[in-house]
């Protein structure tokens, strides 16, 4: 079987991106496969040409429904129309036609809360499935940066679906969390294959600052003088509507973009950053995923990430060109205590965790015994889900590790802003990886990390027009 003719004849390509073809390779062996891909290295290819290559119902297991719609239409912009996605948002109808047509379908996504549902189940498991693909693999995990507890109930679900072979995807992974992959989804003497996370296209900036404040006008002097596209990742939708209001009086062309806006108003601003409309997205981490834009030029934090894990999977987001492209985290002394705050909230305490129990062994519902506990809505699905399987006590030894877990990947994040130690091979040790080779302009700590090259013309302009007009003053008064 000749794959790079397959590539060139079905997708266009003359060459695979790294890791690319051996993961195809193995998911065309039938083998159970994790791929832990950086962002931009075409993820999405893996499952898409063996798909392609052989008969059965590709399922794609996909957190956001914003990613699946992306994905859907990237599918479809190639010609290939056998593709649909299923989630909340579909009309009974809408679903009824689906399900009814599901023979004429290559590509199927659905979300983890909407598999595990038992109708769901019971229609997918009599599909012939060719390959289940879990994408953003790492929500399996609860050591994650993104858990989701629906995901671990997947393992079932393979089991009743006759163990079809299972393709993980995903930008990171320690070996933590690749243990996690591995366990919950079942999977059977998979083939790892594993990329190197260093993008040497990527300059890495740490920018310590005062107050708040200081934040705001350093970023309205940053975007008023450098060039977009750009992405600014906030913790709140507040501060993501006010700093936007604020850039925006700048005459910067910048939307904001958080899950507290109507679906149709953020596709339409997705629209408009893709295309070039606006310049700049100011968002939380809602906005990413499954967003391919290949050139953006610049990703700021305003507030410092809660693991490594997040910083690189948002700051991987630059650059997906190879071209050169800037990752900036802005930090001030209090956001450590923002962070652990935002990091702490969605863990329930051992009071809490018994109070739920006890509101569920009455017979009360999730959402009741939840919110009597004062347990928000994504803790309430972990400690339930945990309820099912093990003893009160060891829910509670689940969640103390849990939230010693998180304190520990925060403070890989305090260190990577508070050492002096070059910022690229922090990120890569979190990883167990080295630098093979030190760029040129590699990091704020390194002391390589100009920015000159990302000045706008506009703004080369002005500088140029500047020194002209000092070199005039300093000739007169020779």
């Amino acid at each position: 079987m000749e794959l790079h003719h397959e590539l060139k004849v079905r997708f266009g390509f003359d060459e695979f991106r790294p890791g690319q073809e051996g993961v195809i390779r193995s998911i065309l062996q039938r083998n159970d496969t994790l791929a832990i891909l950086p962002t931009g290295m075409g993820k999405s290819l893996c499952y898409q040409l063996p798909g392609e290559m052989q008969d059965g119902l590709v399922l794609i297991v996909s957190p956001l429904v914003s990613l699946m719609e992306d994905q859907v239409a990237s599918i479809r912009r190639r010609g290939e129309k056998r593709v649909a996605a299923v989630n909340s948002f579909l009309s009974s109808e809408q679903r009824k036609y689906i399900f009814d047509e599901i023979h004429k379908i290559k590509f199927l996504f659905i979300s983890p809360e909407m598999i595990s549902r038992p109708d769901m189940t019971n229609f997918l498991m009599r599909l012939p499935i060719s390959i289940l693909v879990v994408d953003e693999a790492h929500c399996i995990s609860q050591w994650g940066f993104d858990f989701r507890p629906d995901y671990l109930r997947l393992g079932e679900f393979i089991r009743l679906a006759g163990n079809p072979p299972i393709l993980a995807l995903t930008a990171t992974a320690d070996a933590r969390v690749e243990a996690d992959i591995i366990h919950y989804l079942r999977m059977s003497n998979p083939n790892v294959i594993r990329q190197s996370l260093d993008r040497p296209n990527l300059t890495y900036t740490v920018q310590q600052l005062e107050t708040e404040a200081d934040k705001t006008t350093w970023l309205k002097e940053r975007l008023k003088r450098t060039k977009g596209p750009g992405i600014i990742y906030v913790a709140s939708r507040k501060r993501a509507e006010e700093l936007t209001r604020v850039l925006q009086q700048e005459g910067i062309a910048i939307a904001s973009y958080h899950a507290g806006k109507e679906a149709g108003d953020r596709n339409i601003i997705q629209q408009q950053f893709l295309t070039g409309e606006i310049s700049w997205i100011c968002a939380t981490n809602a906005f990413g995923m499954g967003v391919h834009k290949d050139d953006i030029r610049q990703v700021i934090h305003d507030q410092m990430p809660a693991s490594a894990a997040a910083y690189v999977q948002e700051a991987g987001r630059a650059g997906r060109d190879g071209e050169r492209s800037s990752a900036v985290l802005l930090y001030v002394m209090d956001d450590e205590q923002k962070v652990r705050f935002i990091v702490q909230k969605d863990l329930p305490d051992e009071p809490q965790v018994h109070h739920f129990a006890a509101m569920r062994a009455s017979g009360q519902s999730i959402e009741s015994s939840a919110e009597l506990a004062g347990i928000s809505e994504t803790g309430s699905r972990v400690v339930q889900y945990y309820l099912e399987s093990l003893s009160l006590e060891d829910v509670l030894k689940t969640f103390t590790k849990l939230k010693y877990d998180k304190e520990e990947k925060l403070r890989q994040m305090i260190a990577y802003v508070q050492e002096r130690t070059c910022l690229r091979v922090q990120l890569l040790s979190y990883f167990d990886e080295t630098s093979q080779t030190k760029p040129d302009m590699c990091c704020s700590v390194c002391g390589t990390a100009n920015d000159e090259w990302l000045l706008s013309s506009e703004s080369l302009g002005n500088r140029r027009r500047l020194l002209q007009w000092e070199e005039r003053i300093r000739l007169l008064l020779c």
